[in-house]
């Protein structure tokens, strides 16, 4: 732990700070922040940087999902815990997956965390934001991950064609108007292309939707994380594409999970 800065006379006094500026859960959150700082100057920068609004997750460096540490920076999106009931669907559904694509891969969470649980996986992972692609690279590193640059499926090799098991799409589903109602958390700090589905939230889920049959192997899975008052429609873009659909609900985490199978 770093000594403490002339501006924090005692760890109690970043609790006081942090909860001054409506953190909930200050004390955790002071010791995180208390753990990460190297010196007395960077400690004071974390603080403000939090009481400020940004991030506890961007503040301190990383993000805990499923288990790992998950390196994020400015401009990246921070990952959810929701999401890790979308991991938890494509290991029940492909338990034997050997290929992986994480695409809208943001910092890289889900491809690491699947590569994790499957062990020896052929990975791919991709995004449009290159700061969201150097933050994939380094959290997929240790599994062997290769990491791309591009919209969507451009960015993948052409000999991933017919051969993902797991396809992986996290993409975004608020509603252009709802933008503005999000977190300021969410809607300050993390790139708006993360965030913004279009009109009715569901233009990139149409757009993975109608190119995954081919790129998925037979019987490959194809999962996204949509809200609930659009998964009836995502479920119904999915058997548009020729892919058999299903839904899965976690009450818990408030997460709501469309796959759809290839034939």
């Amino acid at each position: 732990m770093p000594s403490i800065s002339p501006r924090f006379t005692s760890p109690d006094s970043v609790v006081a700070a942090l909860r001054t500026a409506g953190c909930v859960f200050a004390e955790d959150e002071a010791r995180l922040i208390l753990a990460a700082a190297r010196t007395p100057d960077e400690l004071a920068d974390m603080v403000d940087r939090r009481v400020t609004g940004h991030p506890l997750e961007l503040v301190v460096g990383w993000a805990e999902f499923r288990g790992l540490r998950v390196t994020v920076a400015p401009g990246v999106f921070v990952p959810r815990r929701r999401t890790e009931f979308l991991v938890e669907q494509a290991l029940t559904l492909a338990p034997g997956a050997s290929v992986v694509v994480d695409l809208c891969c943001g910092s890289g969470a889900v491809g690491a965390a699947l590569a994790a649980a499957l062990g020896p996986v052929e990975l791919h992972a991709a995004d449009i934001d290159p700061a969201a692609v150097d933050c994939a690279r380094r959290n997929t590193a240790d599994a062997g991950g290769r990491v791309h640059t591009g919209d969507l499926f451009e960015a993948l090799p052409a000999d991933l064609r017919g051969r993902i098991d797991i396809l992986a799409a996290n993409v975004p589903y608020v509603p252009t108007e709802e933008v503005a109602l999000l977190p300021t958390e969410a809607r300050d700090h993390e790139p708006r292309v993360a965030l913004d589905g279009g009109t009715d939230g569901l233009d990139i889920l149409r757009r993975v939707a109608t190119e995954a049959p081919r790129w998925l192997a037979p019987g490959g899975r194809l999962l996204v994380e949509t809200s609930e008052r659009q998964a009836a429609a995502a479920l119904d873009v999915f058997k548009r594409s020729g892919l058999t659909p299903c839904l899965a609900v976690s009450e818990e985490l408030y997460a709501h999970v469309v796959a759809g199978t290839r034939a």
